[in-house]
């Protein structure tokens, strides 16, 4: 009875020095995991030159380039299901150092890979293969992070928890920004296609291997450790138990993460190359404008998780929906005007990104603890590698002709959704596992 007791008392006291470590070691290992991940995105344009048949016309290489970058998404659920099952059985810190290593070797693989000008048609084939692998990784680094600051802090500061995680995971957007506009600004066209774009890929190998040495510092989370005190780790195969038993959970996870995959991958990463190759954006101040976005996000997902915890998931989701479709409106609109207004209206579409921020605050408390990363893992991966793979292919097909607002017209659609989503979780009975 004291031990029940105690873990009561542990659920509501304040956040702790240790606690605030967690959340800042795991934020910073995140964001330089993620930029391994997306910075493939800011050199589409570049990779999709070097990697396929030369004389490609500009739209056809970016479409392929961008249909290699959507191959990462489509290898998420395989790296997810499985790096969750051990992580719901054996312990969420051993997979949470796992995927970030995973991410890190096929990054500086790309950097020293050699182009089609070299080998032919094996380019777009290796550089496919090792987009695979980041996948893999990917698909086991975010659920499980998640995951892994929720239960270190008490339940009232899930929201801030899994925001500060999700901030440092937008983070590596933005130094992955920050990358690409200062190779952009300091080398010429020609230096960027012989050697620039490698610089990038090789400082994410570094980021990687320096982030798996953080992680050796964390420790495994209070939520676990109680489970597997009292034997409660599930003995069935965890993912059959999510699609068994908490079905309407899943589809829950999958249509909200449906509307963060419009917020990161349409708003922050391809709206960046769009503005280059549909509104003629010069190239440095399109990527100094997404530089600006990704800032924004930052602290767009942190105000989105504060919001969490002060008027609950259901209400934060309407606000952040409404706020990204009504900001990117406003910013493919202006960007067709002659981008006037192009750093202001970004940042702002940039900020309310930030339902990103919401959106695994909703996750975390629709599993129970005994299935929680399965739970995650399956339904945000496989929402990831349907909605991920195919909005790239999609937006890019949907921005082709001069000024199109087709891109703004698939985050309106996604948006409802989340509204939608927001209005089910306020009027809904569904359980909330905060433990």
């Amino acid at each position: 009875m004291s031990a029940i007791t105690d873990n009561r008392l542990a659920d509501h006291r304040p956040l702790g020095r240790g606690d605030a470590k967690t959340l800042v070691l795991s934020a910073l290992g995140g964001a330089l995991e993620f930029y391994d991940f997306v910075i493939f995105a800011y050199f589409a344009k570049v990779l999709g030159h070097l990697f396929f048949p030369p004389g490609t016309s500009d739209f056809l290489a970016q479409l392929q380039a961008f249909g290699i970058f959507a191959v990462g998404y489509l290898a998420r659920p395989l790296g997810g299901v499985v790096m969750a099952h051990f992580g719901d059985r054996v312990g969420r810190k051993r997979m949470f150092t796992l995927s970030v290593f995973l991410m890190a070797v096929p990054t500086l693989l790309i950097g020293l890979l050699p182009t089609y000008a070299s080998i032919g048609l094996m380019a777009p084939v290796l550089l496919t293969l090792l987009r695979v692998v980041q996948g893999i990784a990917i698909g086991g680094e975010i659920p499980g992070a998640w995951v892994f600051v929720a239960e270190h802090v008490p339940p009232r500061r899930v929201g801030l928890a899994c925001a500060s995680l999700t901030s440092g995971l937008t983070a590596g957007i933005l130094i992955g920004s920050l990358v690409a506009a200062g190779l952009s600004s300091h080398l010429s066209e020609a230096q960027m296609l012989d050697h620039g774009w490698r610089i990038a890929f090789l400082v994410g190998g570094v980021f990687g291997f320096f982030a798996v040495y953080l992680r050796r510092w964390l420790s495994e989370t209070p939520v676990f450790a109680r489970m597997r005190e009292r034997r409660e780790i599930t003995a069935e195969l965890p993912a059959w138990v999510v699609v068994r038993d908490h079905l309407p959970g899943v589809l829950l996870s999958m249509v909200v993460t449906w509307v963060l995959t419009a917020a990161i991958v349409v708003v922050i990463l391809m709206t960046p190359t769009l503005m280059q190759t549909t509104f003629h954006v010069e190239q440095s101040r399109a990527f100094t404008a997404g530089s600006i976005a990704a800032l924004a996000l930052c602290f767009g997902c942190f105000g989105g998780g504060l919001l969490v915890d002060a008027v609950g998931r259901a209400k934060a989701m309407l606000v952040g929906s409404i706020g990204l479709a009504a900001s990117t409106y406003a910013l493919y609109l202006d960007l067709r005007d002659g981008g006037g207004h192009l750093f202001v209206l970004y940042a702002l579409a940039g900020f309310f990104s930030g339902v990103a921020g919401v959106v695994p605050a909703v996750l975390v408390t629709t599993f129970p603890p005994a299935i929680r990363f399965s739970g995650i893992s399956l339904s945000y991966n496989v929402a990831y590698a349907i909605c991920g793979a195919a909005t790239p292919v999609v937006v890019g097909l949907l921005a082709k002709g001069q000024g199109s607002l087709g891109p703004a017209h698939y985050v309106g659609l996604v948006s409802l959704v989340g509204v939608a989503s927001g209005c089910y979780m306020l009027v809904s009975r569904r359980p909330v596992y905060d433990r």
